[in-house]
């Protein structure tokens, strides 16, 4: 009986530290994406500075959160922490993108290769907005929007090479056919915005011509 509640309240003991583990693994998983969500938002804003400080932010509370159940693998590979992780990936690969700096890699950004994947689709995906924000401006900045819009490409033509099954790529099928989806009609408003400066400038043309007549 004595060896019974000795081995019980070693693995009671064992349970409470890995609990503990796991609840500051959620708690700093949210803490993560908070700081990704922010970063975008002043990526979008064009706030480089405080972009970079909540990307800075966002890597140091996914380091914590990876020390703190280092010694867990199930947790890390739990749904909130790769969640967590994924965010982290879209935010700087985002930032890279629209930047036009070079696109972090897995090994950089400490992540296993499907949620490295993952999160490089919901970049691209993120991509649409900051491109719609440039063909509404007065000028519309088609050439920035056809740069993006070739990350876009490029990142699908990507993903869509990736035939495993969803076990080992994380569910990207998935998302793969959601940046199809995305990809198609932003190119098809690319298109017609395009489209529209041309004529504009034929009838503004045509308009000077007849002036000067």
């Amino acid at each position: 009986m004595n060896d019974l509640n000795g081995i019980a309240e070693t693995i009671r003991s064992a349970f409470e530290t890995k609990n503990a583990a796991r609840d500051a693994a959620i708690a700093r998983s949210r803490e993560v994406i908070r700081h990704c969500a922010e970063g975008i938002r002043a990526i979008h804003r064009r706030e480089w500075a405080n972009a970079e400080a909540k990307l800075a932010s966002a890597q140091a509370a996914a380091n914590d959160m990876r020390a703190g159940i280092s010694r867990y693998p199930d947790l890390y590979h739990a749904g909130y922490s790769q969640d967590a992780l994924k965010e982290v990936v879209e935010a700087f690969c985002t930032y890279a993108m629209i930047r036009d700096q070079p696109l972090p890699s897995p090994e950089s950004l400490e992540v296993e290769n499907s949620t490295y994947l993952n999160g490089l689709a919901e970049a691209a995906t993120e991509l649409r907005r900051f491109i719609l924000d440039l063909l509404r401006r007065e000028e519309g900045d088609t050439a920035e929007a056809e740069r993006l819009l070739t990350w876009m490409d490029d990142v699908y033509d990507e993903l869509v090479t990736f035939d495993f099954p969803d076990a080992i790529t994380g569910g990207l099928r998935r998302q793969t056919d959601v940046v199809r989806g995305v990809l198609e009609r932003t190119r098809g408003d690319l298109t017609t915005t395009i489209q529209q400066q041309r004529l504009q400038a034929a009838l503004k043309r045509v308009e000077n011509q007849t002036g000067k007549a």
